[in-house]
């Protein structure tokens, strides 16, 4: 098989031996679909707004071209969850989905799929589209709400209205779809508490059994983060915004959603395989521009850039940058890291035979310390946030990866 080729921006290529990753089996299969009708002030993902029928069918092309690279690899590609991620894949026209669908299917053994979830934009949800998607073995819809206030869409420039979320719900089920999801924002500019409550009783109001809710993040470049550095939008006080960190977890508790990551909430059994397989630290494969990839501490990420991706996986196959090859101890530190996102924490016993390390060791100071701070809690067998430490869960587990 070729080796990996790794394109920088400057369009230099190094050599990368795929096949000298482990016979693993990936536990998750990504793929990035970067089209958009609308580039989002907040969004930070690689995405573009000008495309073509032609240039999408060419995406197909070497996604799938892309994909038989890592078919010829050692790995045993049979993944347990797969995820269709953006931009918004659902902006690819029906027979390209379609194409896309069948020819992952030939390329990696998708029959022991358990999750296999798209997102939606509510504004480019169409029920016959959601129809074929369900017939070829997809089984989650995520949709993007973000807000149900349409004073605060604006802000975050999003082009749905707030009934176009329970429209796109509704034609889910009638697809067939019984696993959905909804995503929410908050601390968003100018909400309130009281919008923002009104925002996720609108969002369990549409009895979906997962909710996703991330705080807003100023991303380097984005033009809402420009908005912000020339003073013509204010982000919301520290205080407001853990305020709306705990009323989401009173709240949806209170509903049946209790939470099992520092920002996603479900019904019990229904939480996010895929994104559960990134908490802890499983392998994944990652196909498309900016996709990331990660098998067994060998971590790759694709080129974020169409244009590039395009030029890379025509020539060579792939087109990843930054490989990265972690230590055993810096994988463990990172592997603990994620698993303090969850509910449950480092689950000691399991950490150490992953790892082989034991936590409490490589951790002492850590846990020492953030214990005395009452951010996180030894209980025997777990080391887990509590409620104190729920708020700065990214410190927190920034701590562990530090060292």
């Amino acid at each position: 098989m070729p080796p990996l080729a790794v394109l920088t921006s400057n369009e230099s290529i190094e050599k990368v031996d795929l096949a000298s990753l482990p016979a693993v089996r990936p536990a998750g299969l990504y793929v990035h679909v970067p089209f958009c009708l609308h580039k989002c002030h907040y969004c930070d993902f690689y995405s573009i707004t000008r495309q073509t029928p032609q240039r999408m069918s060419r995406f197909v092309d070497l996604v799938l071209a892309e994909a038989g690279v890592w078919a010829d690899s050692p790995l045993e590609l049979r993944p347990r969850t797969v995820f269709f991620g953006g931009g918004t894949p659902s902006l690819l026209p029906v027979g390209e989905m379609c194409r896309l669908l069948e020819g992952l299917a030939e390329r990696f053994d998708l029959s022991e799929v358990l999750e296999w979830t798209v997102e939606v934009n509510p504004a480019t949800a169409d029920v016959d589209y959601l129809r074929e998607m369900r017939r070829r073995g997809v089984n989650r819809i995520s949709v993007g709400a973000q807000s149900f206030e349409r004073s605060e869409l604006a802000v975050l420039e999003r082009n749905h209205e707030p009934g176009e979320v329970a429209e796109a719900i509704a034609m889910a089920r009638e697809a067939g779809f019984r696993r959905l999801s909804v995503d929410l924002i908050y601390a968003i500019p100018g909400q309130s508490l009281e919008s923002w409550q009104r925002s996720l009783a609108s969002a369990v109001a549409l009895g979906t059994e997962h909710l996703s809710c991330y705080g807003l993040a100023y991303e380097p470049n984005t033009p809402l983060a420009v908005r912000r550095r020339l003073g013509r939008v204010q982000a919301a006080p520290e205080d407001l915004e853990v305020a709306m960190l705990r009323e989401a977890r009173r709240f949806l508790s209170g509903e049946g959603l209790d939470a099992y990551e520092v920002s996603n909430y479900a019904a019990p059994d229904c939480e996010s395989l895929h994104n559960v397989g990134y908490w802890e630290g499983e392998s994944y494969i990652g196909l498309g521009p900016s996709a990331a990839s990660h098998i067994e501490g060998s971590r790759f990420r694709n080129e974020p850039h169409l244009g590039r991706w395009e030029a890379a996986v025509a020539i060579q196959g792939l087109a990843a940058i930054e490989a990265e090859h972690l230590s055993a101890e810096h994988r463990a530190r990172e592997l603990a890291m994620l698993n303090l996102r969850l509910s449950r924490g480092i689950e000691v016993a399991d950490f150490r035979r992953r790892t082989g390390f034991e936590a409490r060791q490589l951790f002492s100071d850590e846990i020492s310390r953030m214990a005395e701070m009452g951010l996180i809690e030894d209980t025997g067998s777990h080391v887990r946030l509590t409620d104190k430490g729920w708020p700065v869960a990214d410190s927190v587990a920034s701590e562990f990866l530090r060292g």
